[in-house]
């Protein structure tokens, strides 16, 4: 993402960085928040359980809809997309070998998690420190040999006080959807919520500790690539890792950190496979979704009927769609839906005023509220920037308002 978040904000180093700072704080005011809601209700589906507890059937059904047709699927789909750009960095693809390079990834992650949780959360751990000490030396070489700033020779400290003109705020808005996708998952973590051991204290500590590393490691990446590239080769590079550490290190070098980051977004991708299925098993068992999919099955015992049925979808979207496109559905409707999850909590503190929480979000009433009011700047942002993708995700939104009332009126039918 640093390559296209440089050309929402005009080259502006400094405004760049900023993004990734406010998209970190953005989100750690939600992990906050979320901390308390899943250490008081550990169930599973996560925000489909807080939305539905708090306002209704019918908002708590639309979310778990669209984290089904856009959210969850799209994510996987944008991930896979990335996967076979950066396959492509290795073994050049035609555009029908990158479509079924992205398609197979989707696949792999898929069989593994219906195999069972242990196995997905075991290869996740492993991916997840083989990236971060991946990224750790390549941030850490980068800085220490990229000298400069590119061709132009312009020293750091210039780039990074040159004043930003209004074209390049203008763009800071845009380049959040870009960040926000970046930071795209922590959300998740909810919906295994009934499958973890002691929720009510790892929960908010993860969530805690987790962001705050994020936004560290992406910070200091995005300064690293700086570095070494310059803003104007950054600015224009899509795969930015393996541009360079190829301007710094050499070719060679540029493919085996595009290995490094193909396990790292597979490991993504497969944490979006392991967590989401959980929503719709939850909805399958409200009796408001597909039956089959709150189908546990005998043998690995995960709801491997769920877990195939997104798989099958992520997979359409990612041969279909592009990558840019993609990001956009994801984070439009995603986040219509985090601040309303995190508004729930002052549904839920009104009922059960004055009761011993487990967890409470500090700076409370001020630290779910702003991100309440963030999250409908993101969405208003994105109708105004991208009104089209915009338009698709809130059609996907409307599509589900006739789907409700069909299983709520099947549910309701008396049996034959």
């Amino acid at each position: 993402m640093p390559g296209p978040i440089l050309r929402d904000v005009g080259g502006s180093v400094r405004l760049s960085v900023m993004v990734w700072v406010a998209g970190g704080v953005l989100s750690l005011l939600g992990a906050l928040t979320y901390g308390e809601l899943t250490a008081m209700n550990p169930a599973a589906g996560g925000l489909y359980v807080y939305v539905r507890d708090a306002f209704g059937e019918l908002p708590g059904f639309l979310y778990g809809w669209t984290l089904f047709w856009v959210i969850a699927t799209g994510t996987n789909a944008t991930l896979a997309v990335a996967f076979s750009n950066y396959l492509n960095q290795i073994v050049p693809l035609t555009k029908l070998e990158g479509q079924l390079a992205a398609v197979a990834m989707i696949g792999v992650a898929t069989v593994v998690n219906v195999l069972g949780t242990r196995r997905s959360t075991d290869l996740n751990n492993w991916a997840t420190w083989t990236k971060l000490i991946a990224i750790a030396a390549m941030s850490a070489a980068l800085l220490i040999l990229g000298r400069g700033w590119g061709h132009g020779g312009a020293r750091a400290a210039e780039v990074l006080t040159t004043p930003a003109g209004g074209s390049m705020f203008a763009g800071f808005g845009v380049a959040m959807i870009a960040v926000l996708w970046a930071y795209e998952g922590w959300q998740w973590v909810t919906y295994t919520a009934s499958e973890t051991i002691n929720p009510q204290r790892n929960f908010p500590r993860g969530f805690l500790i987790g962001t705050l590393l994020l936004i560290v490691v992406y910070v200091v990446a995005d300064v690293a690539y700086l570095v070494a590239l310059g803003p104007a080769d950054a600015a224009r590079s899509d795969t930015i890792a393996a541009t360079a550490v190829a301007a710094v290190l050499g070719s060679d070098t540029a493919k085996f950190v595009a290995l490094t980051i193909l396990i790292s977004v597979f490991s993504s991708a497969n944490s979006g496979v392991l967590m989401a299925p959980r929503v719709f098993y939850a909805m399958a068992r409200d009796r408001l979704f597909f039956r089959r999919l709150a189908d546990v099955s005998p043998r690995f015992h995960t709801p491997a009927f769920a877990i195939v049925t997104a798989g099958i979808w992520s997979a359409i979207l990612a041969w279909s769609s592009t990558f840019q496109q993609l990001f956009t559905y994801v984070v439009f409707a995603g986040w219509v839906f985090y601040g309303l999850a995190a508004a729930s909590i002052f549904v839920f503190r009104r009922r059960a005023h004055g009761a011993k929480r487990p967890y409470s979000v500090p700076g409370y009433p001020w630290t779910p509220l702003a991100f309440v009011l963030a999250s409908g700047a993101v969405v208003i942002n994105t109708i105004v920037a991208d009104w089209r993708d915009a338009a698709f995700g809130l059609g996907i939104m409307a599509l589900g308002l006739p789907a409700y009332f069909f299983w709520r009126s099947r549910r309701s039918a008396p049996a034959a």
